[in-house]
């Protein structure tokens, strides 16, 4: 199973990420996969079978859960990625199904649990104001910062000089770092094209990133919530007790 499907509570943490898209206004979704990754384009599949078998046994809340994966009128788009090669590399294989819009990426395995309409639709309102790419960035205390790909802050509030791809501690330019939500413009197609591999051999999406923020054209947004990093067992395990907490509150306060 992909880990993309591995269930957060009731949903797949894919589904989280495609509402979130959907929340800013996002009507049509790309979907960068590669080798054993056919159930993500399955599970956005009507599932009519399932349906049926959860309306036979009752479960009608159930049922209509698997109904409405996704509003109407939303589209989903698949992309093989044949090589994996980076996120610079997987970014430039949605470049057709993009079609020289201003388009977002989120990243599954960080699972944000915010308010309101959630941090893309954060980034696409900032967008908005601007025109520059947009990225999600948290604050970070201490040494854990190295982790991360760290805002060098501009002039300008919010503006980003640079990101340095996880620094020494002594060394981090900020105490923001980037997660994985952008709104990217859609000239980084052109930047990643000419783009040599970087760390690890791989199209660096940080370093076409670097080139916008040279000429001035990249911003951050502090994000609003809480993030879990669902490709750890224990920021997975985490995540599964953060929604399982927000729902019982949910549920005791209704």
């Amino acid at each position: 199973m992909p880990k993309e499907l591995l269930p957060i509570v009731d949903k797949p943490i894919i589904q989280y990420a495609a509402e979130e898209a959907v929340r800013a206004g996002i009507n049509t979704l790309i979907f960068v996969t590669g080798r054993n990754k056919r159930a993500i384009e399955d599970h956005f599949d009507a599932n009519l079978e399932l349906e049926a078998a959860l309306k036979q046994k009752g479960k009608r809340e159930a049922a209509e859960m698997v109904h409405n994966l996704l509003p109407p009128g939303v589209e989903c788009i698949f992309v093989r990625q044949p090589v994996q090669s980076g996120l610079g590399h997987a970014v430039a294989c949605a470049e057709r199904a993009v079609a020289g819009a201003p388009f977002a990426v989120l990243l599954a395995d960080d699972f944000i649990l915010s308010p309101g309409a959630g941090v893309t639709a954060n980034l696409v309102e900032a967008f908005e104001k601007t025109g520059n790419t947009q990225l999600s960035v948290m604050q970070i205390d201490g040494p854990g910062i190295s982790k991360y790909g760290v805002v060098k802050p501009g002039k300008k509030p919010g503006q980003v000089e640079g990101l340095i791809e996880k620094p020494d501690f002594d060394k981090a330019p900020s105490d923001l770092a980037s997660i994985g939500r952008y709104v990217l413009t859609p000239d980084i197609f052109d930047i990643l094209r000419d783009l040599p591999p970087g760390s690890g051999g791989e199209i660096q999406l940080a370093d076409a990133i670097n080139i916008q923020a040279a000429r001035g054209r990249v911003d951050s947004v502090v994000m609003d919530g809480n993030r879990y990093d669902c490709g750890s067992v224990d920021g997975y395990l985490d995540a599964i007790t953060a929604v399982a907490a927000e729902r019982r509150a949910k549920r005791t306060a209704g």
